[in-house]
């Protein structure tokens, strides 16, 4: 569950890492009396759960109440990366000196964390790290032995950081373990002309898993969210229909039945050429609706040009899949051409339910490579057109 830029900030002073004074609102006549109360001359930054708001118009600065109002009103209601905005906060502008860039993530694949770091904190940091890795540290966090005082001096020197924002390393690293989240990160953290060290941004992704015991943000808590807990639309509208699904940025929609089949899929269609448009898992329940569900939601992803449906049948016997597919076309509009390769138990009777169904717009494939290879040749033929 990702959090809005101003919760972030809210557990930031929680766990005594300092931020510019800043209120949130939902309203342009507002946003003018926070500014009143804030000085005058604001930041105005859209609330949002994606990144890019600086470059989409969503961060601005006005110079004093009246363009506080007027640039709220142009900010709310925007669209940003398929996110309206609901929300904007208004944060006293602050001096910099330097900018920093700081982040604890988990690296599930070696079972421990990250911190990553860098000097050279802002807008572009990714551009950074691509075009000058040696400017970003990184340095694995056993999580046994978290960051003590002697590992953020380790961290902070690693990645040319001033010694003062040592405690903070530390603090994030409270925020991480105590709020159970799988990301914090600072972007920037900066020194300002006086020397202080504030936190401008932040973003804090909590692991869904853990919010039974964070009664702050989990079912019941009083934390608004907003636009819900799943920062991506399409994410969210999967999650609604109790779906395994993660957006991906690419062309071929994939539906698989268990994670590891899945990821094996994504793998392949990538090696063929095309980039896959998101994991989604149908497990053992391959029913019409299920199948329908993942259909509509993948066929709504604007960026989608081909389907490739990869099952391999054992409790659920490939038949029955194959007859929630063709229930599924009874229901959805296929818009986009769909791959399907089944395997395993009763596959030949599977692939016989689609043959009589004849739709058009579906094709077979008996191998997961030739599956992916049709898969990726129609989305970049949909991709050219």
């Amino acid at each position: 569950m990702d959090l809005f830029e101003h919760q972030a900030r809210e557990l930031f002073e929680d766990y005594g890492i300092s931020v510019p004074k800043a209120e949130v609102t939902d309203s342009a006549r507002a946003a003018r009396a926070a500014a009143e109360r804030l000085g005058g001359s604001v930041v105005v930054k859209a609330q949002v759960k994606t990144g890019g708001r600086g470059k989409a118009g969503g961060v601005k600065l006005a110079a004093d109440p009246a363009a506080a109002e007027l640039t709220a009103r142009q900010i709310l209601g925007m669209d940003i990366k398929g996110h309206t905005v609901r929300k904007v906060m208004l944060a006293q502008p602050v001096t910099i000196e330097s900018e920093f860039y700081v982040s604890y993530v988990l690296d599930r694949a070696a079972g421990r964390f990250l911190a990553i770091a860098s000097a050279e904190g802002g807008m572009e940091i990714e551009e950074v790290a691509a075009a000058r890795p040696e400017a970003v540290a990184r340095i694995p966090v056993h999580p046994a032995e978290g960051v003590t005082e002697a590992k953020a001096a380790d961290i902070a020197r690693a990645a040319g950081l001033p010694p003062e924002t040592v405690p903070v390393l530390r603090a994030l690293w409270q925020v991480l373990v105590r709020e159970d989240a799988l990301l914090v990160e600072v972007n920037p953290l900066v020194r300002t002309a006086d020397g202080a060290i504030l936190a401008l941004d932040g973003k804090i992704t909590l692991d869904d898993n853990a919010l039974f015991r964070q009664a702050r943000w989990g079912t019941g808590g009083t934390q608004d969210q907003g636009d819900g807990v799943h920062g991506d639309p399409l994410e969210a509208a999967a999650a609604a229909k109790g779906l395994n699904y993660v957006k991906l940025d690419g062309q071929v929609g994939v539906i698989g039945n268990g994670a590891g089949l899945v990821m094996s899929t994504l793998d392949v269609v990538a090696g063929c050429g095309a980039r896959p448009a998101n994991f989604l898992d149908i497990g053992g329940g391959a029913s019409a609706q299920v199948m329908a569900d993942g259909l509509s939601v993948i066929l709504s992803d604007p960026d989608v040009n081909a389907v490739l449906v990869n099952v391999f049948g054992g409790i659920t016997a490939c038949d029955a899949v194959a007859d929630g597919i063709v229930q599924a076309l009874e229901s959805v509009r296929l818009t986009k051409p769909l791959v399907v390769r089944l395997d395993g138990n009763s596959a030949a009777r599977g692939r016989a339910i689609l043959d009589g169904r004849a739709h058009p717009l579906v094709q077979q494939a008996t191998t997961m490579d030739d599956a992916a290879r049709q898969a990726a040749d129609l989305a970049r033929a949909g991709y050219a057109n």
